[in-house]
Parts: C-alpha cells; structure tokens; sequence
C-alpha cells in the first residue's frame, strides 16, 4: 500500500535536480528579458482586465526558479547557493516593480480593475494555495517524467499579478494596494520556499554542509518566526472576509424579503461593511414614510444587522442633510426615471396604431425571484382589450416590444 504513495519512485537522479536547480536561479541575459517582458504582459492584462493575458505571462515568467533555489538551499543548507538565489530574487523582485511601475505611470487607463483589486487583500487561502501549488512544483521537478503540473503551478501561485499590482500601487500612489499585493507576493514566496524545503527534506537529498544540531534547530526557529509573522496577518484577513460576506449575505436577504418580495422595484443598492455597516437604497415609485422607515430600521435587528444605518434614497430627503453622492444618486435616478417615462409614452402610442384592439394600462421592469440564489428582470405590460384578442395578436405584440424594448422576456397581465 505504501508503495502507492512513495515519491522515491520515479525520483530523477538528485545531483541532476540540482544542477537544474541551480542553472534556473539565476537572472541574466535572457531570463531577464523574459521576465520584463512577462511584467508587461501581466501589468497590460491587468489593465485592460483580462484573465488570458495574465495567464499567459504567468506562464512565461521564470521567477519560480530562484524561490525554488531558495528552498533547496535551505534543505541541504547550501548556504552559498541561498544567497545567489536570495540576491537574484531581489534583482527580479526589483526589475518587476520597476517595469511595472513605469507601464502604469504611462497607461492612459487609471482605473482599478477587478483582476487588479482581487491582487490586493491576501488572505489565510493564499497561504494554502502558495504551499500546496509549491508542493506539486517540487514534486514535478524531482521527477525523472516531469509530466505537465509546472504550468499548473505558475498560474495557481501566481507570482507576477501581486509585482505587477504592487507597481500600480506605486504608480498611482495608493501605498495599500502596493503593501497588500507586496504581502501576496511575499506569501507565494515563501510558502514555495517552505513547500520546496519539506520535500527536500523528505527525499533526503545529501547537505552540502555538515550543520550541527545547534545551528539546524536556530534555522528552523527562524522559519517557525517568518511562518507565525506571515500567516497570523493572513488569518485575520481572512476572517474579515468571511465576516463581510456573512453580512452581504444578510443584507441581500433584508432587501430580498422586505423590497424585492413585496413587488417594490429597487433601482439603486449600495452596501458598506467597513468601517461601518450602511445599506444605501432607491426604488422606482415607493416613497416610504417616517413611520415605515422606522418599522424595517427596527426589523434590521431581526436579520442581525443590528447599528446599520439603513438610508432610502428619495425625493423626502432634506438637500441640506443629504451628502454629495446621495444629491448626484438621487439626480441620476431621476433623470434614468424621465427617460423610462418618455421611452414608455412613445412605445404607447406607437402601440395605440399597431394594436388598436389593446389599450395599454401600464408597463415596468419587475424582479422575479428566478430560483435559491438568483433573480430575473422581466417587462410586465399591463393591458385593456377591446373585443376579442387572440393569441396570435399577443404573440405578435410581444415579439414587437421584444424587438422594441430589448428585453428577453415579456409578460403580458390582462386584468
């Protein structure tokens, strides 16, 4: 049974693995063209938002190999070959931020994107994908097949994206983004440098120096420091982000039992978790009064959402209470509603000439509650007939507003 899980077999020659090892550590001539140009590819595909072009020059990047050199130095305490790969981390470390920064100082595209944003909160998760993506990358390198895990590896770890947000950082002079993508690159570094050192150790690959156990056991306290330094911050991150989800969750079901459900057509949601718990709102009609806000204030509680400041977005609000962003929300949500009026009017009449058996009564854009976790927008005309209408002349009626409103779907509601 054992035999199943023995990575002693299929084991390339050590001595071979390390001269591989060693050979990829280095940054010079090409590799370090590579690597700029891998930078800009990553920092353009960050950019513009596009998850192809980040995996690509993740797939072409060779900074795996002085990390992987690292790992192996400290698992034969080859300490001559840790500082070559120690100094040619940096050097790449450093070539990156620099290209990286320079491309976004120079990008006529300012804007943070998600691919970007996703780079700057590590959390506890990061961490497992570091060590265990390493792990494979190890194992696949120690093989005498080397099989196909290496670009599974270089895109899961991820080291490029967290260099080339970290330059964005630096660029647009946000030092949170630089400091949080700078924290997910030293974690990916890291936790492949651990990864690496486990299975060195495990396949007892020969020391280069003999250490004694005083030396070997001040090398692993030092690891045991950098590990608890590393993944404690990591944690709490990681525990705030399940907190925040936890408290989106609740606030969709606040809004989907006491709005959604209950046929009010929602037209703005805004949530804020941090600092502090806000839940901003506008609907497209309902206009609620002192006494109904102070009713679903009180049912916050009842969805553990209690100290969030629940604000309705309507035309109640006092100018000379309401901020800046909720005027220009309130502005904007009147200017989209007269468009949708005279839109309504013209499709009306329109409506009137080629269906003149159908009077129109009223139409709206409505949320249907689609399934456990999702809902569907739909166009709901409300009509009048005049006579008979059969199915042929509703059918024809819904093709045209399909065609008219852009909608996909058209229900049509005789009272």
């Amino acid at each position: 049974m054992l035999s199943f899980i023995d990575l002693h077999k299929g084991e390339e020659d050590k001595a071979k693995v390390l001269d591989n090892v060693v050979s990829n550590t280095s940054f010079r001539g090409a590799n370090l063209w590579i690597l700029a140009c891998a930078i800009v590819v990553a920092s353009v595909g960050l950019n513009v938002n596009s998850t192809a072009v980040i995996i690509g020059a993740m797939l072409i990047s060779p900074l795996m190999g002085p990390i992987v050199g690292a790992g192996f130095a400290l698992g034969i305490y080859d300490f001559a070959l840790l500082k070559k790969s120690a100094k040619n981390l940096l050097i790449a470390t450093v070539v990156s931020l620099t290209v990286s920064t320079i491309y976004f100082s120079i990008s006529p595209f300012k804007e943070a994107q998600s691919e970007l944003l996703a780079r700057t909160s590590p959390n506890i998760y990061d961490v497992l994908i570091a060590f265990f993506g390493g792990l494979v990358g190890v194992i696949a390198i120690t093989r005498a097949e080397k099989g196909n895990p290496i670009p599974g590896v270089a895109i899961a770890t991820a080291l490029m994206p967290p260099l080339c947000t970290a330059g964005y950082g630096l660029a647009m002079g946000n030092y949170l983004y630089f400091l949080g993508a700078l924290y997910l690159y030293i974690i990916n570094c890291f936790f492949i440098c651990i990864a690496t050192y486990v299975m060195v150790k495990y396949l007892k690959y020969p020391l280069t120096t003999h250490v004694n156990q005083k030396k070997q056991q001040q090398i692993r306290a030092i690891i045991s420091i950098l590990l608890v330094l590393i993944i404690v911050p990591s944690t709490y991150l990681a525990y705030q982000m399940i907190r925040e989800k936890k408290i989106k969750a609740r606030l969709e079901r606040f809004v989907q039992t006491e709005f959604t459900d209950k046929g009010h057509m929602l037209v703005y949601q805004k949530a804020t978790v941090f600092p502090s718990k806000k839940l901003e709102l506008a609907f497209w009609s309902k206009k609620f009064s002192d006494s109904e806000l102070a009713v679903l204030k009180t049912k916050l509680i009842q969805y553990q959402l209690a100290q969030t400041d629940l604000v309705i977005l309507q035309d109640s609000i006092p100018k000379s209470t309401a901020t800046d962003d909720q005027m220009a929300t309130l502005m904007q949500i009147q200017k989209e509603a007269n468009k949708e009026v005279n839109q309504q009017a013209s499709v009306f009449k329109e409506m009137a000439i080629l269906f003149p058996t159908i009077s129109p009564i009223s139409m709206a854009n409505h949320q249907y509650f689609a399934g456990t976790d999702s809902t569907q927008q739909v166009l709901v005309l409300l009509i009048k007939q005049h006579g008979v209408v059969d199915s042929t002349e509703t059918n024809q009626l819904k093709n045209w507003l399909k065609l008219k409103t852009q909608k996909d779907r058209i229900d049509i509601i005789t009272p």
